[in-house]
C-alpha cells in the first residue's frame, strides 16, 4: 500500500477519534496537556488530537445516595442506629472533578458527622418525634459543605431510626398500655352515652304518656259534655212537642165549640204530661184549680 494512502487513513482515523458526542444529561471535563481546558455539555464536540483528553464523564441528573446505618448517641445517652438518604446533583462538573477525591465517600462521612452532631443535642423522645427538624438541619449543613465540590444537595431524609431492643420493648409496652387506656375510655364514654340516651328516651316516653292521658281526659270530658247537651236538648224538644200538641188540641177544641170548663180540663192534663212524674212541684193557675177538683171527683165516680 502506498505511503500517501496510509497517511490519509491515519489522518481520517485521528479525525474520527477526535469527534465526540456528549449525551443529554452528561458533561465531559476536558484536559489539555494535563490541565483543565473546558467542560463539554450535551452535543457534538471536536477535541485537539494528541493534546486533549476526556478527564471525567459527569452525570448531571439527580442521584440518590443510600448510606448505611450509623451509630449515634442521644443527649440522654441512648445509642441507636440511624440510616439516611441523600438526594443530590452535580451543578459544576469542574469542581466535582477537582474539588474532592471521592465525592460520594466524602458526602457519606459528612452526613454521618452531621447526624451525630444534631442527634447529640436531642433526647430520645425528641429524636423520634422531630424527623422534619433533623432533615432540615442536615440539608442546610450538608448543602453548604458540598458547595466547593460542585454538588447541590436537594433533599435529606432519615430512613430508619432503630433504638436498642430493650427500649423498643419498653416503648411497645407503653404503647400497648396507652391503647388499652384509650379502649377503656372509649368503652366508658360509650356506656355513658348509652345511659344518657336511655334516660332521655324514658323522659320523652313519660312526657308522651302524660300528654296522651291529658288528651284522653280532655276528650272524655268533652264527650260527657256533649252527651249532657244532647240529653238536655232532647228533653227540651220533648217538652216543646208536648206543649205544641196540647196547644193544637186546645185550638181544635175551641174550633169545635167546646166550653171553658173542657178547655181548662185539657190544660190540666197538659200540665200533668209536662211534669211526666219528674217534677216535685207544679204551679197550677188559679183559674183551673176548680177544674182540678172537679176532675178528681169525676175520677172517684168512675172508680
Amino acid at each position: 500500500m502506498p505511503i500517501p494512502i496510509i497517511i490519509v487513513i491515519v489522518v481520517l482515523l485521528v479525525i474520527l477519534s477526535s469527534i465526540k458526542v456528549v449525551p443529554q444529561g452528561n458533561a465531559y471535563v476536558i484536559e489539555r496537556f494535563g490541565r483543565y481546558a473546558e467542560t463539554w455539555n450535551a452535543g457534538l464536540h471536536l477535541k485537539v488530537p494528541f493534546a486533549d483528553r476526556v478527564a471525567k464523564r459527569v452525570i448531571l441528573k439527580e442521584r440518590v445516595a443510600d448510606f448505611a446505618p450509623q451509630p449515634v448517641i442521644t443527649k440522654d445517652n441512648v445509642t441507636m442506629q440511624i440510616d439516611s438518604v441523600v438526594y443530590y446533583m452535580v451543578v459544576d462538573p469542574r469542581l466535582y472533578s477537582y474539588g474532592v477525591e471521592n465525592a460520594l465517600v466524602a458526602m457519606e462521612n459528612l452526613t454521618a458527622t452531621t447526624l451525630r452532631n444534631i442527634i447529640g443535642d436531642m433526647t430520645l423522645d425528641e429524636t423520634l418525634t422531630s424527623r422534619e427538624i433533623i432533615n432540615s438541619k442536615m440539608l442546610r449543613t450538608i448543602d453548604t459543605a458540598t458547595d466547593p465540590w460542585g454538588i447541590k444537595v436537594t433533599r435529606v431524609e432519615l430512613k430508619n431510626i432503630m433504638p436498642p431492643a430493650a427500649i423498643r420493648e419498653s416503648m411497645e409496652k407503653q404503647m400497648k398500655a396507652e391503647r388499652e387506656k384509650r379502649a377503656e375510655i372509649l368503652t366508658a364514654e360509650g356506656h355513658k352515652q348509652s345511659m344518657i340516651l336511655e334516660a332521655e328516651g324514658n323522659k320523652e316516653s313519660a312526657v308522651l304518656k302524660a300528654e296522651a292521658q291529658k288528651q284522653a281526659t280532655i276528650l272524655a270530658a268533652e264527650a260527657e259534655r256533649e252527651r249532657e247537651i244532647h240529653e238536655a236538648e232532647g228533653r227540651a224538644q220533648a217538652i216543646i212537642k208536648v206543649q205544641q200538641a196540647t196547644a193544637d188540641g186546645i185550638r181544635m177544641i175551641r174550633e169545635a165549640g167546646a166550653d171553658e170548663s173542657v178547655i181548662k180540663l185539657k190544660s190540666l192534663e197538659a200540665f200533668e204530661k209536662a211534669a211526666d212524674g219528674q217534677a216535685t212541684k207544679i204551679i197550677i193557675p188559679s183559674d183551673i184549680q176548680g177544674i182540678a177538683g172537679l176532675a178528681s171527683g169525676v175520677k172517684e165516680v168512675l172508680k
